[in-house]
């Protein structure tokens, strides 16, 4: 009976291999034929796929062999160490009159793609580590100990595939749209050495799934905030995917409005609030200016409350509530600053309410009062709600559909901005954020 905690690999015959050691590396084809550990921490695994007749690939004819050619390549981590993969790649000739291949050497792209210096596994590990855990492609590097170029070589590769894939927008039903900044340099021309508009537009897929739960996942960014830059990558998609696109949720920018004219569109939720509560701060402003002639300072009434006045009151602790009416009643012109909190308060309730039936009426009362409303900060939200109207309302029709997935993926195209410590090249950027933000995953079927 062999020994079944001896190592097949030290016995004398080198053509026996470990079944142990295989399913350990996890080679695809290949055979375990030695492992070492080199001074410097490195793991390297000789591996070789086993002998056996092999055909020529034009003719067909049984090949003779040549020898060996060794290839070292970079392999994922394993157990946090370094690994390097020597694989003893068979090398054949054929010897068939007429063939016009003379010699070949082993392929096997499950283990790494020709040409390359990382697995194929190491590139799958690297884009995990980006998608997944927010690394950097220095970070990977360190991990591999290889160049940032060797990474990014790769891993660039491979996402230049997915990108290419056509299938990513199929399925697309509710379309999100936002911008945002991708550097804060200079905007000169790419030609003349600068990296281009500050201002880029994302497009988002926030289609809800079987459940009715909305997966956010960025679709495109392209350079600019304009109708143009949104109209133009509309024109780009094919006509099944303008047609499947049924609500566009877009902010409050009537550029982005123009360019999807069939689909329903919804003004966001958080920039309506964010309107109202900016609209509470400019009254608040104005009448600490009006009444003490001078900007907010500790110990103004006003001052003191500017924090709880952009809180929801259903959130307001009895001290904070103490607080705002104590500020409140200090001076009469105090009051404009209360029926303003008010009127904000109205417009979250319409977007709170559990019934949309409900909610939707309180949003009807909105656009009648706010446009008539004394106060001129309030009354300039409520003509701009009111031009938005059809878009303002469409969030109650629509079963609250809202851009709140747009701005989740914005946040974490922010996180991995900030760990890149930012990006100079525009495509390497966007293959990045397309990564990270679910639009280069494979669809899956909900």
């Amino acid at each position: 009976m062999p020994d079944a905690t001896r190592c097949a690999a030290a016995r004398p015959c080198s053509a026996v291999y470990c079944d142990r050691c295989d399913l350990l590396v996890g080679l695809d084809g290949l055979r375990v034929a030695g492992v070492e550990r080199r001074g410097d921490g490195v793991l390297v695994i000789d591996a070789e796929s086993p002998p056996g007749p092999v055909g020529c690939p034009e003719c067909g004819v049984v090949a003779e062999s040549a020898g060996r050619k060794v290839l070292v390549l970079t392999d994922a981590p394993m157990g946090g160490t370094p690994v390097r993969v020597r694989w003893r790649k068979r090398r054949w000739r054929c010897r068939q009159d007429g063939c016009g291949v003379r010699s070949f050497t082993e392929q096997n792209p499950a283990v790494a793609a020709a040409n390359k210096a990382l697995t194929a596994r190491a590139v799958a590990w690297a884009v995990a580590q980006m998608r997944r855990e927010n690394a950097s492609v220095r970070g990977v590097a360190r991990q591999l100990r290889v160049a940032w170029r060797t990474v990014w070589t790769h891993v660039e590769a491979e996402l230049q595939c997915r990108e290419q894939d056509p299938g990513r927008f199929d399925g697309v039903e509710v379309l999100g749209v936002d911008e945002h900044l991708w550097h804060h340099v200079s905007t000169k021309p790419v030609a003349d050495g600068g990296r281009g508009p500050m201002e880029l537009t994302g497009m988002v897929d926030l289609t809800r799934d079987a459940t009715g739960r909305v997966r956010a996942r960025l679709l495109d960014l392209v350079p600019g905030r304009s109708s143009k830059a949104y109209a133009d990558w509309i024109k780009e998609r094919d006509e099944q995917f303008r047609a499947g696109v049924k609500i566009a949720a877009l902010d409050p920018f009537a550029g982005y409005k123009k360019a999807l004219d069939d689909a329903t569109a919804v003004l966001d939720a958080f920039h309506v609030v964010k309107l109202g509560t900016a609209a509470v701060d400019d009254v608040r402003r104005r009448v600490q200016q009006d009444t003490l002639g001078h900007r907010g300072r500790k110990g103004d009434p006003l001052y003191g409350i500017r924090n709880i006045l952009r809180a929801g009151r259903e959130r307001l602790t009895d001290r904070q509530r103490s607080r705002l009416d104590a500020a409140f009643a200090t001076r009469e012109e105090h009051v404009e600053v209360e029926v303003a909190w008010h009127a904000a308060q109205q417009l979250r309730d319409a977007y709170r309410h559990p019934n949309l039936v409900e909610g939707h009426k309180i949003a009807e009362k909105v656009l009648e009062s706010f446009p008539s409303c004394p106060i001129p900060e309030i009354a300039r939200l409520g003509r701009t709600l009111t031009q938005w109207r059809a878009a303002f309302l469409a969030y109650w029709a629509t079963g609250r559909s809202s851009n709140g997935g747009t701005e989740a993926v914005n946040g974490l195209i922010e996180l991995a901005r900030r760990i890149a410590r930012g990006f100079t090249n525009y495509d390497n950027y966007r293959l990045r954020m397309l990564l990270i933000a679910g639009g280069l995953d494979p669809l899956t079927p909900t």
